[in-house]
């Protein structure tokens, strides 16, 4: 059977943050969906709910897996909330994970740090899009810069799903998984910070340091992020 991969973007942008790895896969043969979760994208409008978000990962992975093994990519917290699902009590069918970006507990201090940080943002006249596309202007190369904000950006959305991840057991969830997993950061990825919990939490994983890169690693490297999507297509292929 055939792999399936299913991504699952990050906060503020969309399925359109997937653009460079979509057609990475589409080129290597290898069926790929790239979700919108609540109020992101195409589904803006809405409300974000931790609910939902988990029900729209579900549904994307039991489809995918009627077709073949499955394999689960999420960012930053796309990929808080692939590990949480994967490493739920009740195992969904999903073959491996890569969670990018995501090395961290959405918890304490940090998390309050970033709740402020943003809604300072909000603030601004603009909302901080001036800044925001400033900063990708600085960091990421030309063919991926757009593919970030393509999908338009969930300003109204992020302080509920901020507040959202602040219930998830990520620690348990880690410590449950069993499936190949690797965890890819960049080298200076504000969110490494609990690295070394993670390592000691998943001993079987994978930790993928990817040089002179920050937070955004599938724009910033994608082909090093595309690479690693092949190496953990295969070995999904290998064990199935």
């Amino acid at each position: 059977m055939t792999v399936q991969v299913v991504l699952v973007h990050g906060i503020r942008t969309s399925a359109t943050m997937w653009r460079a790895q979509l057609a990475y896969l589409e080129e290597a043969g290898i069926p790929a969906t790239a979700v919108d979760l609540p109020g992101h994208g195409t589904r803006m409008d809405e409300d974000f709910t931790l609910h939902e978000a988990l029900h729209t990962i579900d549904s994307a992975v039991r489809t995918a897996a009627e077709r073949g093994p499955v394999l689960l990519v999420g960012h930053s917290m796309g990929g808080l909330l692939s590990l949480a699902y994967v490493g739920g009590e009740d195992p969904p069918p999903v073959a491996a994970l890569i969670a990018a970006s995501c090395s961290a507990l959405p918890r304490g201090a940090a998390l309050s740090t970033y709740r402020l940080l943003a809604g300072a943002m909000n603030s601004l006249p603009d909302r901080g899009e001036w800044i925001a596309a400033r900063v990708l202007a600085a960091t990421i190369p030309l063919e991926t810069r757009a593919d970030f904000g393509a999908g338009g950006f969930a300003l109204d959305a992020q302080d509920a799903a901020l507040r959202s991840l602040a219930v998830l057991d990520i620690a348990a969830a880690v410590a449950r998984i069993r499936i190949p997993l690797w965890f890819v950061n960049g080298q200076f990825d504000q969110l490494r910070t609990h690295e070394r919990l993670f390592r000691r939490l998943a001993p079987h994983a994978e930790f993928v340091i990817v040089p002179r890169t920050t937070h955004l690693v599938t724009a910033m490297r994608p082909r090093v992020f595309n690479a690693l999507l092949g190496v953990a297509a295969a070995t999904v292929r290998a064990r199935s």
